[in-house]
């Protein structure tokens, strides 16, 4: 497809889905590309979402140094997570696209549907190296937009010495019925079982994915018997004071601010807490959640693509595409991956991330394991199915409705 086509494909829908996926907000006089004149040559612009970078770090150094060797300027511009989906599709309908765009990873189908970014047959971008299910999130229509930059996802990190108090062998816990047994253990010892986030917010979804996906529930079908399932284990791990009832408001920080008091056995988090965890002060571990029958339960995948949005003057691709290459080869994700806390998103990387750092083989284990929100082709379904999903949870933990009536109210409106 031209370029003009995909800029007419940014229509009132597309505004609307791209809205939904991210908190709108106000417009900045920020610009794109339109500073730069003739491919191969000159200036290219990146957006990030990685503001706390600043031109001293390790990462704007990459940047340069990957502009360099492709023999171009670089011209970087950092925005927040929730600012930048919406600015980056006001910059496509006005033709003023960045060359190169790193977005978190389901806002990628939403742009992509949106006309918003080129696919790796337009711009002949290698993902061969990527596993095949983290690169899940960034397709829409059997077509590949992007590669991922590295990727983190959620595991349960536990408190071995309130689980030793409790008499609870970690290695004991495989499934559901093994992990609601040491929590029954932890409670009657005069500790706290579990905390978590099951906030009315994204952040609450991201967190029970991983309980409805290893329940076997497709988020087609919101309101199936293994939803129910698994909505229905946190109710009663709430119901039986293994979980407090403060997760109904907790945030995935202030779900680790109770974890690091040191009174709990068990906190779902992610990589991100991994530095705050070695300065808990305790000695603690890492166990990828399990399904409810045992083995990995599939986690969401957090973590950007780098993604080459369309441009009026199709030439820039193969710049671009030089400059996605350099910032995604196994010597920089490395350094990068490390930088960000993120699971590289090849095996070559991830094997030396282990080697160099054994604390991370359950993060690679369960980043294997994992899926993205947007695969199956959901693209911008997915916020409207999450909000349900996220209400679900709420009104079941409430109390204002029972699991099985809440999943079911949430898939009619879903539809």
């Amino acid at each position: 497809m031209n370029s003009s086509s995909r800029q007419r494909r940014l229509t009132a829908a597309a505004i609307t889905a791209l809205a939904v996926a991210v908190t709108a907000t106000a417009c900045s006089s920020s610009s794109g590309s339109t500073d730069t004149k003739g491919a191969g040559s000159g200036t290219y612009t990146i957006w990030d979402p990685y503001p706390q970078f600043d031109k001293t770090s390790d990462w704007v150094k990459l940047l340069d140094q990957c502009g360099t060797k492709a023999g171009v300027k670089i011209k970087r511009t950092a925005f927040d997570t929730s600012d930048l989906g919406n600015k980056t599709l006001l910059a496509a309908q006005q033709g003023n696209s960045p060359d190169l765009l790193i977005v978190d990873n389901p806002v990628v189908s939403t742009l992509a549907e949106a006309g918003v970014l080129t696919t790796t047959d337009d711009n002949k971008l290698d993902t061969s190296k990527v596993d095949p299910n983290l690169l899940a999130a960034g397709q829409s229509g059997g077509k590949t937009y992007g590669t991922p930059i590295g990727a983190n996802t959620l595991a349960l990190y536990y408190n071995k010495k309130v689980l030793k108090e409790a008499g609870v062998d970690i290695s004991s816990v495989k499934d559901w019925k093994s992990l609601t047994a040491a929590l029954e253990k932890v409670k009657k010892a005069g500790k706290k079982g579990i905390t978590f986030s099951a906030i009315g917010t994204e952040e609450g979804s991201f967190q029970f994915l991983p309980w409805f996906w290893g329940a076997g529930a497709k988020l087609t079908q919101l309101d199936s018997s293994q939803a129910v399932s698994a909505l229905s284990l946190w109710k009663d791990w709430q119901k039986n004071g293994y979980a407090p009832n403060s997760v109904q408001n907790n945030t995935q920080t202030t779900s680790w601010q109770e974890f690091a008091s040191g009174d709990y056995a068990f906190s779902e988090n992610g990589t991100w807490q991994l530095a705050n965890a070695k300065k808990a002060g305790f000695d603690y571990g890492v166990l990828p959640i399990p399904g409810t029958d045992g083995g990995n339960a599939a986690a969401p995948t957090g973590g950007e693509f780098v993604t080459i949005p369309v441009q009026q003057d199709t030439g820039r691709y193969a710049t671009s595409q030089k400059l996605v290459t350099c910032l995604t080869s196994t010597d920089n994700l490395y350094n990068t991956d490390t930088t960000l806390s993120y699971v590289a998103p090849t095996s070559e990387v991830q094997d030396k991330q282990v080697a160099a750092n054994a604390d991370l083989k359950p993060w690679v284990d369960a980043v294997k394991a994992a899926e993205g929100r947007t695969s199956d082709d959901l693209g911008t379904k997915y916020p409207k199915i999450s909000e349900q999903m996220w209400k679900a949870v709420q009104s079941a933990l409430s109390g204002s409705k029972s699991p099985k009536d809440a999943l079911t109210s949430a898939q009619a409106a879903a539809k």
